[in-house]
């Protein structure tokens, strides 16, 4: 019977170790001091540390991405230079602004996950909380959003890519496939472009499987004639020439034009016609309105020098006998 009692009131095993929410005596004074500066001053550390860390670097981020937006890149000549394409084409600045704002949300957002994450790891760590399942939750969860929304991440994915590399920006006319004209707003997950009749696309970044920029760096004039089939080419390549040089060197546009006119051999020909072709290399966006120009020059060259164009031999000379004798 002894044996009995003994082994009932015999010493019980240890408690599994936990963490003590609250003092042992919630009554002492000395008692709540020796918890506080225990698990709950690691927890407040934690908090504040990584507080700190993220609100140097999202403040970080945001003067870098500032300066880049609003400051010209550059030391001296170069500073001054790009000033002065800046103010020449105000949408090159809004172009670098909003890359640089974009891709400063992005690095933000960035650090908040990151920051947020190992503060709320640390935290878990010193309530001796099991990290494995939250862990392997987290990767169920990700496969799962990553079947889901393949789409979605595929589109930020995209325009991350083409923030970086800078395919295009505000202002660049573009050719994405479904849509052809001026980028109005680039983002992470849609690009907004408004066509030449005024509809404004929203295209997924990740459907664009190509995209032709016509408005970087340089652009090209091309205009083509069709003169008669019986036209002297030699003369005809000389007049279109000369037309584009008077283009070239008009105060009004001569300053969009970069290098000397091509004018290409036979690009076509038909049974009433030959196809020759002017080409220009112009300034970014202005390849359109220099060739409306060589258009107008090439007209008054053509017209001048007696040339009609093609399928209108019988026209031209009976406008040139009317010409002659004016007399209905």
């Amino acid at each position: 019977m002894a044996s009995v009692v003994v082994a009932a009131t015999g010493t019980p095993s240890p408690a599994p170790s936990g963490v003590a929410l609250v003092p042992t005596d919630p009554t002492s004074v000395w008692s709540w001091w020796s918890w506080f500066v225990g698990l709950p001053l690691r927890i407040v550390l934690y908090l504040v540390v990584g507080g700190l860390t993220l609100a140097l670097l999202r403040s970080g981020i945001s003067a870098v991405t500032n300066r880049l937006a609003t400051a010209p890149a550059g030391n001296g000549g170069e500073r001054e230079l790009t000033s002065v394409l800046a103010r020449a084409n105000p949408l090159l600045a809004a172009r670098r602004a909003q890359r640089a704002r974009t891709v400063g949300s992005v690095l933000r957002s960035g650090a908040s996950l990151l920051v947020g994450s190992i503060v709320l790891f640390l935290v878990l760590d010193a309530l001796n909380i099991n990290l494995a399942p939250f862990i392997a939750s987290a990767g169920i969860v990700g496969v799962a959003l990553g079947f889901g929304a393949q789409s979605l991440v595929k589109d930020f994915l995209t325009g991350l890519f083409m923030l970086a590399e800078d395919q295009y920006g505000v202002g660049d006319v573009i050719d994405a496939g479904p849509a052809t004209g001026t980028v109005e707003a680039v983002g992470l997950r849609v690009t907004k472009i408004r066509d030449a009749d005024g509809v404004l696309w929203f295209i997924p970044n990740g459907s664009m499987i190509r995209v032709g920029n016509k408005t970087q760096e340089w652009a090209q004039a091309t205009v083509e004639v069709d003169v008669d089939y019986f036209a002297d080419l030699d003369t005809v390549r000389a007049l279109l020439v000369e037309a584009a040089r008077q283009v070239a060197t008009d105060p009004g546009i001569g300053g969009d034009v970069d290098g000397e006119p091509t004018v290409t051999g036979i690009e076509r020909l038909t049974f009433d016609a030959v196809t020759l072709r002017i080409q220009l290399r112009t300034s970014p966006a202005r390849q359109w309105e220099v060739a409306r120009r060589l258009r107008v020059a090439a007209r008054a060259a053509l017209t001048e020098a007696g040339i009609p164009l093609a399928g209108q031999r019988d026209l031209w000379v009976r406008h040139r006998a009317e010409d002659a004798d004016p007399t209905p």
